[in-house]
């Protein structure tokens, strides 16, 4: 797991509770020998014995630390299932890339900015890593600012600290030259800056200036760093790259039509990591992916929803080999590169030394109708095609991909929809006359992969592009991305509306960056009724953005769901808690509280809904109160009450509802509330006939 810590004595007699030495301790188990030691005990099942030795401490110290932690309740707290799942996501982080240490942040209270959390962790890591005589690349951006200003190293010696990238006038507060001093700063060491612009007008230029003999001095100072710190930047449009104006002389289109996904120090990669050429590469003045990839310890700090496709872009290049992140976006990377089941340590209870005895009725796993949980999506799969087969059928014989019956047509615009399982009868349920034309499958909670969505967009195309619409969620916008461009390589046309109706999931000023949930069912109708009523792709397109953009939703969980493959819940509330804006997936809420009324929940979720859509009276609105999969349809039925009497007390009418299981996420206790505002539009596409085996209008 990790090298014995050199200067430690193993039999010493150590002051209990103090560590002797610990000198090798992993990031992932931040600065707490506490949570190491007992990761290694009850987690790993290793003896006090072999802990010590792997600690480099006494036995007499694990043996107290063990013992203090009990006492203290860290066992029963600080290892609470989010803890112990960032540790799993660390673990497996370092396996699948390879990596020389991974440090992966839990998920918080949402108190404090994720850019913050990251600062602290980065700041952690420098601590760990830094080393006197040290020269330290630096790279720019909000996140390396973040750690350079929460960074503070004594006691090291020589240390140089180099700008990795010529300056720029744009003003931002994330500079080259105010990271890199930030770094010098927090290290007493010496900065050597690049003094030199990052982009300039022409390659003469650049050769011009590379052959100064005090910018040759200060590259040759680069060249022999030994460690680097950097971030990496996704090309969304709400990412730093588009708003520091660092790129502003050049059209970023030139990168995003050839495929890059992201941006490490300055350099475009693709999903691959390989470098993008583009009209900059002669004219950038900063370190190369070559050089960055020739440092021995490549620091990266990064994280956020939208960034996923871009970090792991440069694991796969090799540019990184310490990374530190946060748990939603480690597990995200990890399903788009097909990692899907994570270990599920963090469900199990601790050895049972000092256990108490449990009622006979306690059970640690959930009952179900299975066979081997292995195929539990292919067996459902099977099932789906063999009950719905009027609607739906097999593309190329795989029911990883399905295509309606009565749906793609030439001359109508196709509709391609999908998502991974466990949220049924969501995606599958909605392909047929009207609505999707063609569904792309995935494992329980995960994107299909690009394969499958291809072959759905070849299934519905008529001669007239297909639209692509799916929730925002890392690994569907990778794959989906993916094949998207293998769909224009056969000359189909593709447009995308990502669904973002989930209120709870981002602040209304990143909208972009909400996640799509029971919203879809509004979205997809909207979508289906206008490609089926044969308009073009740019007027189905506009459609469906107007139906996201008037959709909102909240959900309200109860209690958890369990996940087939563990027959265990995939996370834990409270016996008198809830939790306001639970994701399907099981993503954390924004507030945790106590057990209250059904109509004091609605009215939690309307207020929030009201807040945002801004009605007036006389408007018109569709209701939908969605079952998350083990609520029954008596408490749905409490909940559509309270939500018409809030929208009669405005003046407001429901034009359609539907009340049932329409988007769930397994069998978790809960639900969730969308409301659709509606135009003349929206009414009549909400309207228009459609056949599916989960709705049927006209």
């Amino acid at each position: 797991m990790t090298g014995k810590a050199s200067s430690a004595s193993k039999t010493g007699s150590g002051k209990a509770g103090a560590p002797d030495a610990i000198d090798a301790m992993p990031l992932r188990y931040g600065d707490d020998p506490y949570v190491w030691a007992c990761w290694l005990y009850y987690e790993d099942g290793k003896t006090q014995g072999e802990i010590a030795d792997i600690m480099g401490i006494s036995r007499a110290t694990v043996n107290s630390y063990l013992a203090d932690a009990r006492s203290r309740g860290i066992v029963n707290i600080s290892l609470e299932p989010s803890r112990l799942s960032s540790l799993s996501i660390a673990l497996e982080l370092k396996r699948h890339f390879g990596l020389h240490d991974c440090l992966v942040v839990p998920s918080d209270d949402g108190t404090r900015p994720l850019i913050d959390r990251l600062g602290t962790a980065g700041a952690q890591a420098i601590a760990k890593l830094l080393k006197s005589g040290d020269t330290l690349a630096v790279a720019w951006g909000r996140t390396v600012l973040a750690v350079g200003e929460q960074s503070n190293v004594p006691n090291l010696q020589d240390v140089t600290v180099v700008q990795a990238t010529g300056g720029t006038r744009a003003r931002f507060a994330y500079t080259p030259e105010l990271c890199a001093a930030a770094f010098a700063n927090a290290t007493d060491g010496k900065l050597v800056n690049i003094t030199a612009p990052a982009i300039v007008s022409t390659t003469e230029v650049r050769d011009i200036l590379l052959a100064e003999p005090l910018i040759e001095d200060q590259f040759a100072v680069l060249s022999k760093a030994n460690k680097a710190v950097f971030s990496v930047s996704s090309l969304r449009p709400n990412s730093t790259i588009h708003s520091s104006g660092f790129f502003e002389s050049v059209s970023l289109q030139d990168y995003l039509a050839k495929n890059a996904v992201g941006v490490v120090a300055g350099r475009f990669i693709d999903a691959k990591g390989q470098p993008v050429a583009g009209p900059l590469d002669d004219r950038t003045i900063g370190i190369s992916l070559d050089m960055l990839k020739s440092i021995g310890l490549r620091i990266a700090v990064a994280g956020g929803f939208d960034k996923v496709p871009a970090i792991l872009a440069a694991l796969r290049g090799g540019y990184i080999n310490v990374l530190i992140t946060d748990a939603a976006t480690g597990r995200g990377i990890l399903n788009a590169d097909g990692v899907t089941a994570l270990d599920q340590k963090a469900n199990q209870r601790p050895r049972a030394d000092n256990s108490v005895s449990l009622p006979s009725s306690y059970r640690t796993h959930i009952k179900k109708f299975l066979n081997n949980p292995d195929d539990v999506v292919d067996e459902m799969l099977d099932g789906v095609v063999k009950a719905h087969g009027s609607h739906v059928a097999p593309i190329k014989g795989s029911n990883r991909a399905l295509v309606a019956r009565d749906g793609p047509r030439p001359g109508k615009v196709g509709l391609v929809i999908g998502g991974g399982t466990g949220h049924e009868p969501g995606f599958l349920g909605y392909v047929g006359k009207g609505l999707a034309d063609a569904v792309a499958i995935g494992n329980i909670f995960s994107s299909p992969p690009p394969t499958p969505i291809l072959e759905c967009a070849k299934a519905a195309s008529g001669g007239q592009g297909v639209l692509f619409v799916y929730g925002n969620y890392a690994g569907d916008v990778m794959n989906f991305e993916m094949a998207a461009e293998m769909a224009q390589e056969q000359q189909i046309e593709v447009r995308t509306v990502l669904t973002t109706d989930d209120i709870a999931s981002s602040p209304i000023e990143d909208k972009e960056g909400r996640r799509g949930v029971a919203g879809n069912f509004f979205i997809f109708k909207v979508a289906g009724a206008a490609c089926d009523k044969g308009l073009p792709l740019d007027a189905c397109e506009a459609a469906t953005r107007k139906a996201n953009d008037r959709t909102f939703t909240m959900g309200v969980a109860l209690e958890p769901c369990s996940l087939p493959q563990t027959r265990r819940h995939n996370f834990e509330i409270g016996p008198d808690d809830i939790e306001f804006g639970m994701g399907i997936h099981g993503e954390r809420g924004v507030t945790r509280e106590k057990m209250m009324s059904a109509d004091e929940i609605t009215d939690r979720v309307m207020d929030r809904i009201f807040a945002e859509m801004k009605p007036a009276a006389g408007d018109r609105v569709a209701v939908l109160i969605n079952s998350f999969g083990a609520t029954p349809m008596m408490e749905l039925f409490i909940l559509f009450r309270r939500v018409e009497q809030r929208l009669s007390a405005k003046d407001i009418k429901i034009d359609a509802n539907w009340v049932g299981h329409y988007c769930t996420s397994l069998d978790m206790v809960g639900a969730s509330i969308s409301i659709m505002h509606l135009d003349q539009e929206l009414t009549e596409l909400l309207h228009h006939p459609c056949d599916a085996f989960a709705l049927r209008v006209g």
